[in-house]
């Protein structure tokens, strides 16, 4: 596989509510670029993204998925987010290694709970946003009244650069007032027609479109200049102007999708390759001692592990964002997080879901994962022996907001039981796990009911060990509340 140099990288993270289609975007996405010939669906359980015995029992998103795909000779990498709240860890690991959050929403539903919660954490994360409205092929997509909302909602920068022709049942054609152009679909999807918009829809394009490219032009002093002087921008000064808008969170754009049915998929991917900023055009990481690491491949190489993952007849499996130098296979690194054991760098992979292809190097601000690391954590830093000290800023993450007690239902498996939270607690940072000396039980910690009852699920299923939750213990203590005298 090519080396991709830093500049033709694209990394994004899909977020957004349960059921928006996510996955199946990420399916397309992946399909669309050439990287996998049949396209997947979650109701056949055959995606490349939910591949876990979870996720296929339960049809969701549990655990968020790396994948990537080609466009433009732009390599995009793609984080899989799950919707449900209850996995938030998994949307704020995607959120640290992106540039840019899409955000997948329902043209039925509109803005949903889950489009608010990760909408906060994407702008704790000061990431730039771009809202994908899927389902428009859906008998109640409602395109107007869903803009309106997300206008509503997260304000007047929310600006639409498409917009449908007929929503609804039997959608197959959006107008795009980037290229002033119509894209149809042939039923079923497929590659779109792409032609000069109708005359009953010219006025209104045109109309949007003088809007839009005045708020673009107003986002850099030169390209207001050329605005005035000749009255538009070319589509190489759109795009500059989108991406300034994109980094300083002024613009967040609105295209149009049919995920299930690739339709305007191929549409979005042009604009993240030529709109979205590629990583050496955002911040870098930050060392605990405020160092700054900016993607340059002369610098000393320097990988966050952003994600831990555990799978049968592999083992281990470490995810990683490189924010400078180059990682090559059998490179020597040293893990300042964890009193600077050293590491070596086995293999190489890039990850499409549950496929893996092995690569020889990673360049500044690509994703990537390897395998077998001896004593690697989520959240460790690995460096070269140039700079043996750095760590980068760790994430952070929400406390826990639910608790159970957790007991083996037979006491032989006790020690199996500790062994598989601890696994699970390494792969997801949000769960929390203690033996309370005082209670005299396991506590186990995570985000919601949700997330507990989908671990209960994996320790009984996978791991073989029947346990039951109880309510934790109260630990009563007494006190002297007041004085006393006693005569004797």
């Amino acid at each position: 596989m090519k080396v991709y140099q830093t500049n033709e990288i694209r990394n994004i993270v899909l977020i957004g509510g349960t059921k928006t289609g996510k996955t199946t975007l990420a399916e397309a996405m992946v399909f669309e670029g050439g990287l996998i010939t049949r396209r997947g669906t979650v109701d056949d359980k055959n995606t490349i993204s939910d591949y876990r015995p979870i996720e296929l029992e339960r049809q969701a998103s549990v655990s968020a998925s790396l994948l990537y795909t080609l466009c433009d000779n732009k390599k995009i990498n793609i984080v899989d987010a799950p919707g449900f709240d209850d996995f938030i860890g998994e949307v704020i690991g995607g959120l640290r290694v992106a540039d840019t959050a899409i955000m997948v929403v329902n043209a039925q539903n509109g803005v949903e709970v889950g489009t608010e919660i990760t909408w906060r954490w994407a702008a704790r994360a000061d990431k730039p946003v771009i809202f994908a409205m899927n389902q428009l092929d859906l008998e109640h997509a409602n395109y107007d009244e869903t803009l309106r909302n997300l206008k509503a909602r997260f304000g007047a920068n929310v600006t639409a650069i498409q917009y449908p022709v007929n929503a609804g049942t039997g959608f197959n054609s959006f107008i795009d007032l980037l290229k002033m152009k119509m894209y149809k679909y042939p039923a079923g999807g497929g590659k779109p027609e792409i032609s000069d918009i109708p005359a009953d829809e010219k006025d209104k394009a045109e109309e949007m479109q003088a809007t839009l490219i005045e708020e673009l032009a107003s986002k850099d002093e030169k390209l207001m200049e050329e605005f005035f002087e000749k009255g538009t921008l070319s589509e190489e000064q759109i795009n500059k102007a989108m991406k300034i808008g994109l980094i300083s969170r002024s613009m967040f754009p609105v295209l149009c999708i049919g995920a299930k049915h690739n339709m305007g998929v191929g549409r979005l991917l042009e604009f993240i390759a030529g709109a979205v900023p590629a990583p050496n055009e955002m911040p870098g990481a930050k060392t605990t001692e405020g160092k700054q690491l900016n993607f340059k491949a002369s610098d000393p190489t320097a990988l966050f592990i952003f994600k831990t993952s555990i799978e049968a007849h592999i083992g281990e499996i470490s995810f990683f964002k490189v924010y400078s130098g180059e990682i090559v296979e059998a490179q020597d690194m040293i893990n300042p997080s964890r009193n600077h054991t050293k590491e070596r760098i086995s293999q190489l992979f890039v990850v499409n879901g549950k496929n893996r292809d092995k690569v020889e190097k990673f360049m500044p601000g690509d994703i990537g994962a390897t395998i077998k690391l001896k004593n690697v954590h989520t959240g460790n830093t690995l460096n070269s022996i140039k700079n043996p000290d750095d760590i980068i800023e760790p994430t952070i993450y929400p406390e826990p907001k639910f608790r159970v007690a957790v007991k083996a239902k037979n006491a032989a498996d006790d020690e199996k039981l500790g062994a598989a939270i601890n696994e699970l607690a390494r792969m997801d940072p949000t769960l929390v796990f203690e033996y309370s000396r005082e209670l005299k039980q396991l506590i186990l910690q995570g985000q919601g009911e949700l997330q507990l009852n989908f671990t209960k699920w994996i320790i009984e299923n996978l791991e073989k060990i029947s346990i039951d939750y109880l309510a934790p213990r109260i630990p009563y203590r007494e006190t002297i509340t007041k004085t006393a005298k006693a005569c004797i």
